[in-house]
């Protein structure tokens, strides 16, 4: 039997957007579509650049007057200042809020838990409760493995700031983009890259024997370079492939063979 997996994530911290505004505000710069979200709710999103590149990710959990943000510990000041940049009259407060992130997986949730909207297989998120009753303490280390074992990137460990593309860290494919909510931040270049399929790179796990390469190691296609390392452990990372240079072809890493491993969730 699985026991179901508890931990509290120290690498995430919360921020509260308050007032009738919020959703006006987010609406606006954010990659994915807060007026139609109900309270209680959560969505993935993105804080871009003009340029459609990533700056910050995010989980926007409603509330009655006002959102949590459920966000990179230690890019939380940097969003801030970033929000406050963009508030000008809109009527809403930014501060940061005490509160720990939680994540639960391989077992069933308990009230105040939310399915992960990236991939049901993540598990749930909740802010500031106790653990299920029969779930076992864990640490941050054992859900990033269960997230790479899924093969979802963590924008904290594999997005570069104001270099990766969204849609190279498969924001698309778990749902953290709408492309049918209208403006946002970066929307040009990143519906421009969807609409016309311009999505040669992608992330995506790579199994290989022994310990992960460093950062930035790079992937092989026999002579041609397909890719890099990015985070990881034994035997599993997350790297950002070129898709038209690893089909069929034998991969490998400071001299070892690998073989990417896609996930059946990036084929819907």
């Amino acid at each position: 039997m699985t026991v179901p997996q508890f931990a509290r994530l120290p690498s995430r911290a919360l921020v509260s957007i308050a007032g009738e505004g919020w959703r006006a505000f987010l609406q606006g710069l954010i990659t994915n579509d807060v007026e139609a979200l109900a309270e209680g709710q959560t969505r993935f999103a993105a804080l871009l650049t003009p340029q459609g590149r990533f700056l910050f990710d995010m989980f926007v959990i409603a509330g009655a007057d006002g959102c949590l943000l459920d966000v990179q510990a230690a890019q939380r000041e940097a969003l801030m200042q970033r929000l406050a940049m963009y508030r000008l009259r809109a009527k809403v407060g930014i501060e940061a809020v005490d509160g720990g992130v939680f994540a639960l997986w391989n077992g069933e949730a308990a009230a105040g838990w939310r399915l992960d909207p990236r991939l049901p297989a993540l598990g749930w998120r909740a802010v500031g409760v106790s653990p299920p009753p029969g779930s076992a303490q864990a640490d941050e280390a054992a859900y990033d493995a269960h997230r790479l074992e899924l093969g979802v990137p963590d924008p904290a460990r594999d997005c570069i700031p104001d270099k990766t593309y969204p849609l190279e860290a498969d924001f698309d494919l778990l749902h953290g983009i709408d492309f049918r909510k209208g403006c946002f931040i970066g929307q040009e270049t990143t519906s421009r890259m969807k609409r016309r399929g311009a999505i040669k790179t992608r992330m995506l796990p790579l199994v290989f024997d022994g310990a992960a390469p460093a950062f930035g190691t790079e992937v092989l296609a026999g002579e041609l370079r397909a890719g890099e390392v990015l985070s990881g452990g034994d035997g599993r990372a997350m790297a950002l492939l070129r898709l038209d240079r690893i089909e069929g072809a034998a991969l490998s890493v400071d001299g070892r063979p690998a073989t990417a491993d896609r996930p059946t969730w990036m084929d819907g």
